[in-house]
Protein backbone atom coordinates (compact mmCIF):
# COMPACT_ATOMS: atom_id res chain seq x y z
CA UNK A 1 0.00 0.00 0.00
CA UNK A 2 1.48 3.29 -0.84
CA UNK A 3 0.53 6.52 0.25
CA UNK A 4 0.85 9.13 -2.64
CA UNK A 5 1.54 12.69 -1.45
CA UNK A 6 -0.26 15.35 -3.36
CA UNK A 7 2.49 17.41 -5.29
CA UNK A 8 2.58 20.98 -7.06
CA UNK A 9 3.77 22.10 -9.98
CA UNK A 10 6.47 24.89 -10.21
CA UNK A 11 5.42 28.02 -11.97
CA UNK A 12 8.72 28.77 -13.31
CA UNK A 13 10.16 25.10 -14.31
CA UNK A 14 7.12 22.99 -14.40
CA UNK A 15 8.74 20.91 -11.61
CA UNK A 16 6.75 18.71 -10.33
CA UNK A 17 7.10 19.10 -5.88
CA UNK A 18 5.60 18.41 -2.28
CA UNK A 19 6.14 22.00 -1.64
CA UNK A 20 5.84 25.42 -3.46
CA UNK A 21 6.90 29.12 -1.72
CA UNK A 22 5.53 32.17 -3.73
CA UNK A 23 4.43 29.47 -6.67
CA UNK A 24 7.95 28.10 -6.61
CA UNK A 25 9.81 25.14 -6.38
CA UNK A 26 13.00 25.94 -3.60
CA UNK A 27 15.41 25.99 -6.40
CA UNK A 28 13.19 28.48 -8.72
CA UNK A 29 12.60 30.50 -5.38
CA UNK A 30 16.07 30.68 -3.99
CA UNK A 31 17.08 32.02 -7.97
CA UNK A 32 14.42 34.56 -7.94
CA UNK A 33 15.04 35.92 -4.15
CA UNK A 34 18.65 36.19 -4.81
CA UNK A 35 18.44 38.26 -7.75
CA UNK A 36 16.03 40.97 -6.17
CA UNK A 37 18.28 44.15 -5.76
CA UNK A 38 18.58 45.84 -2.63
CA UNK A 39 17.70 50.02 -2.61
CA UNK A 40 20.47 52.27 -2.55
CA UNK A 41 21.52 53.42 0.40
CA UNK A 42 20.14 50.33 2.10
CA UNK A 43 22.50 48.69 5.28
CA UNK A 44 21.90 45.45 7.21
CA UNK A 45 19.07 45.45 9.93
CA UNK A 46 21.01 42.94 12.11
CA UNK A 47 24.50 44.60 11.87
CA UNK A 48 23.94 47.77 10.11
CA UNK A 49 26.68 46.48 7.26
CA UNK A 50 26.59 49.33 4.10
CA UNK A 51 28.74 47.06 1.47
CA UNK A 52 25.93 46.93 -1.38
CA UNK A 53 27.78 43.81 -2.74
CA UNK A 54 27.67 42.15 0.75
CA UNK A 55 24.09 42.73 0.98
CA UNK A 56 20.62 40.99 0.17
CA UNK A 57 16.95 41.16 0.14
CA UNK A 58 15.91 38.52 2.95
CA UNK A 59 12.51 37.73 3.30
CA UNK A 60 10.90 37.25 7.00
CA UNK A 61 7.55 36.62 7.21
CA UNK A 62 6.15 37.71 4.59
CA UNK A 63 8.25 41.19 4.26
CA UNK A 64 11.27 41.64 2.95
CA UNK A 65 14.50 43.30 4.60
CA UNK A 66 18.03 44.23 2.97
CA UNK A 67 20.66 42.09 5.20
CA UNK A 68 24.06 40.95 5.07
CA UNK A 69 25.20 37.26 4.06
CA UNK A 70 26.32 36.38 6.99
CA UNK A 71 23.30 37.49 9.39
CA UNK A 72 21.09 36.09 6.51
CA UNK A 73 22.39 32.61 6.48
CA UNK A 74 22.56 32.60 10.09
CA UNK A 75 18.78 33.91 9.97
CA UNK A 76 17.31 31.23 8.17
CA UNK A 77 18.90 28.48 10.13
CA UNK A 78 16.67 29.56 12.85
CA UNK A 79 13.52 27.59 13.89
CA UNK A 80 11.10 28.99 14.82
CA UNK A 81 12.32 32.13 13.19
CA UNK A 82 12.11 35.32 15.55
CA UNK A 83 8.51 37.38 14.67
CA UNK A 84 10.13 41.13 14.69
CA UNK A 85 13.47 42.32 14.00
CA UNK A 86 13.81 43.13 17.36
CA UNK A 87 14.02 39.63 18.17
CA UNK A 88 16.48 38.93 15.39
CA UNK A 89 18.91 41.06 16.41
CA UNK A 90 19.07 40.02 19.77
CA UNK A 91 19.39 36.29 18.50
CA UNK A 92 21.97 37.36 16.21
CA UNK A 93 23.70 39.55 18.57
CA UNK A 94 27.28 38.57 18.90
CA UNK A 95 27.83 37.59 22.59
CA UNK A 96 31.26 38.86 22.67
CA UNK A 97 30.70 42.20 22.53
CA UNK A 98 27.60 42.45 24.82
CA UNK A 99 29.24 42.99 28.03
CA UNK A 100 32.94 43.15 29.32
CA UNK A 101 34.12 39.18 29.78
CA UNK A 102 36.67 40.07 32.37
CA UNK A 103 34.81 41.53 35.23
CA UNK A 104 36.09 40.75 38.46
CA UNK A 105 38.88 38.84 36.70
CA UNK A 106 42.45 40.83 36.67
CA UNK A 107 43.45 42.68 33.61
CA UNK A 108 46.47 40.87 32.42
CA UNK A 109 47.40 42.58 29.42
CA UNK A 110 50.47 44.51 28.86
CA UNK A 111 48.77 47.66 27.14
CA UNK A 112 45.33 47.85 28.96
CA UNK A 113 42.98 49.63 27.01
CA UNK A 114 39.99 49.39 25.76
CA UNK A 115 39.86 48.73 22.17
CA UNK A 116 35.92 47.85 22.05
CA UNK A 117 34.51 51.36 22.90
CA UNK A 118 31.86 52.86 20.49
CA UNK A 119 30.23 51.02 17.19
CA UNK A 120 32.97 50.54 14.51
CA UNK A 121 30.76 51.11 11.57
CA UNK A 122 30.65 55.16 12.71
CA UNK A 123 31.78 57.48 10.37
CA UNK A 124 35.54 58.57 9.95
CA UNK A 125 36.39 60.90 12.77
CA UNK A 126 38.03 64.62 12.20
CA UNK A 127 40.80 63.35 13.90
CA UNK A 128 43.18 64.38 10.71
CA UNK A 129 43.39 67.70 9.59
CA UNK A 130 41.59 68.43 6.17
CA UNK A 131 43.98 69.77 3.16
CA UNK A 132 42.31 73.31 2.66
CA UNK A 133 42.99 76.05 0.28
CA UNK A 134 45.76 77.19 2.98
CA UNK A 135 47.81 73.68 2.12
CA UNK A 136 49.67 73.31 -1.06
CA UNK A 137 51.02 70.23 -2.32
CA UNK A 138 54.54 70.38 -4.02
CA UNK A 139 57.05 67.81 -5.87
CA UNK A 140 60.61 68.06 -5.21
CA UNK A 141 62.75 66.52 -8.04
CA UNK A 142 66.41 66.91 -7.54
CA UNK A 143 68.85 66.54 -10.49
CA UNK A 144 71.64 64.31 -7.92
CA UNK A 145 73.07 61.23 -9.52
CA UNK A 146 71.64 58.36 -7.47
CA UNK A 147 72.74 54.49 -7.22
CA UNK A 148 72.89 53.04 -11.04
CA UNK A 149 71.70 56.45 -12.18
CA UNK A 150 68.14 56.16 -11.24
CA UNK A 151 66.31 58.76 -9.71
CA UNK A 152 65.47 58.66 -6.00
CA UNK A 153 62.07 59.04 -5.13
CA UNK A 154 61.93 59.54 -1.40
CA UNK A 155 60.03 61.76 0.00
CA UNK A 156 59.20 63.81 -3.11
CA UNK A 157 55.69 64.61 -2.17
CA UNK A 158 55.12 66.45 1.28
CA UNK A 159 51.76 68.03 2.05
CA UNK A 160 52.93 72.08 3.43
CA UNK A 161 51.57 75.19 4.73
CA UNK A 162 51.63 77.77 2.45
CA UNK A 163 53.87 80.24 3.34
CA UNK A 164 52.28 84.02 3.00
Amino acid sequence: MSLSMPTHECDVCGAKVLELRRGRCWGCYARWADARPVGLGARCVVCNERRRRLLRSTELHGSWYPTCYSCAGQAMQLDPQPMSIAELKTVLRRDRRAADRRTGKPDTRVFQWERRVGDRRLGRLDDCPTIDDDMIIEITVEDEPSFEDQPSFEDQTRIRELVA
